[in-house]
């Protein structure tokens, strides 16, 4: 019997009424018919006859079918690899559109094994002498935003501020060593990151796609960072609509982002965390308006703040909501604030930055480079820039090239983890 290519039974043709006859031979090539009385067929089997066929003839001799079980076993293997590959489709669809159970995106995170401010409660009290900063409290409740293949969970919460008035997200991040039990005891140094743009409605350093997080873990494994614990909160109060931001400032008549960034945030990360005491666990990190907004806290907050790694900032405020208020935009300009540190011999700052030589704007890396001209490495304020051959300006560029060199000079300088 001969099969057509579609696997359908292929009639031959024939003239009409003739009687098709059968082939002349079994499948194995033995002639049909009854052999010899006394005689086996010349295979050596025993003599063995099939029914009579539709044309009347005795049909031809037939092996009884082998057993089915490999085939059906086959089957079964390729029904079960099927029923797993959907299973496995399925999953990764709905942990895409983030549908429990197959994510953990906003379940409850928290940080550490001692509860907000209960540190006394459980015999963990520091010394009175020791560095290190219990958590406050109260706990705020963090969702998971993300968890990174190593376990570590970037977190989110609504901050309601009580000094500025304004209420946003703050995203978190504390590498794998803070629950390690031999950092038990320690305070962990802290890095608000802030974003460039509009920085709302979201922070984009809280993504994983930039590699900032897995970027701390492997430079602390090689010796170049510390563990910063991150905190990231949105930038600005709204969405940059014709133009307008707010510089991370308090400009008046408008929410006050300068508190917002240097009082709020660092007390979230106080009520929750174990932090370093003094002002050397305590660092900014910003690009483009992060960049300045970072810069300018710590020149104006030198008691609170001890470094920045600023990159391709804007040096001078430079947002239209100044308009009428000069006075209080002299109040929020780094050059100015540098010169103001210097004259008054104000606590040590060190400012990294790093800038590329393609950037959009041209005027950057000049700007920063007369910056530092003219103020860095003069009484307290140390500064080092970073030239990025063919950097541009964007978090892509700035984030490989930290490790070698910002985050090192930083480093060097600020303390922790510390008991």
């Amino acid at each position: 019997m001969s099969y057509a290519p579609d696997g359908q039974q292929y009639q031959p043709y024939r003239p009409e009424g003739q009687i098709p006859q059968p082939p002349q031979g079994d499948r194995y090539g033995r002639p049909y018919g009854r052999p010899p009385q006394g005689q086996q067929d010349p295979y050596g089997q025993p003599a063995q006859y099939a029914p009579h066929d539709q044309y009347g003839q005795q049909g031809p001799y037939e092996e009884p079918e082998p057993p089915r079980r490999k085939a059906r076993g086959r089957r079964w293997l390729i029904a079960g690899a099927s029923v797993l590959a959907l299973a496995g489709i399925a999953a990764l669809v709905l942990n895409h559109y983030e549908i429990p159970p197959f994510t953990d995106k906003g379940s409850a995170v928290s940080f550490g094994k001692t509860p907000a401010g209960d540190g006394k409660k459980n015999g963990n009290a520091p010394s009175a002498n020791s560095k290190m900063l219990m958590p406050t409290g109260p706990a705020a409740e963090f969702k998971n935003s993300m968890t990174l293949p190593d376990g570590t969970h970037v977190a989110v919460t609504t901050l309601d501020g009580k000094k500025s008035g304004f209420k946003g997200k703050v995203w978190v991040w504390a590498p794998k060593e803070y629950d390690d039990p031999k950092f038990a005891k320690s305070g962990f140094p802290v890095m608000i990151a802030l974003p460039g743009g509009a920085g709302y409605p979201s922070n984009y350093w809280m993504g994983t796609d930039l590699g900032l997080q897995t970027s701390i873990s492997k430079w602390y494994a090689e010796g170049k960072s510390k563990p910063f614990i991150l905190a990231m909160p949105v930038l600005n109060p709204g969405p940059d609509d014709k133009g307008v931001y707010w510089d991370g400032s308090d400009i008046p008549g408008q929410p006050k982002m300068g508190t917002w960034l240097t009082e709020d945030v660092p007390d979230l990360m106080k009520a929750n965390f174990r932090t370093v005491k003094s002002r050397d666990g305590w660092a900014f990190m910003g690009s483009s308006t992060g960049g300045f907004a970072g810069l300018k806290a710590v020149l104006k907050h030198p008691d609170k703040f001890k470094a920045v790694i600023a990159s391709g900032p804007d040096i001078v405020p430079d947002s239209s909501l100044w308009k009428g208020h000069e006075k209080e935009k002299a109040e929020n300009n780094p050059e100015l604030l540098a010169k103001q540190l210097i004259d008054s011999k104000g606590p040590e700052v060190y400012l990294a930055f790093q800038v590329g030589d393609s950037e959009n704007n041209k005027k950057t890396l000049p700007d920063v480079q007369k910056f530092v001209a003219t103020y860095g490495n003069k009484g307290p304020v140390h500064a080092e820039l970073k030239v990025i051959k063919g950097g541009q300006h964007n978090a892509k560029t700035y984030v490989p090239n930290m490790g070698e060199g910002p985050v090192q000079y930083i480093s060097k300088v600020m303390e922790g983890p510390v008991e």
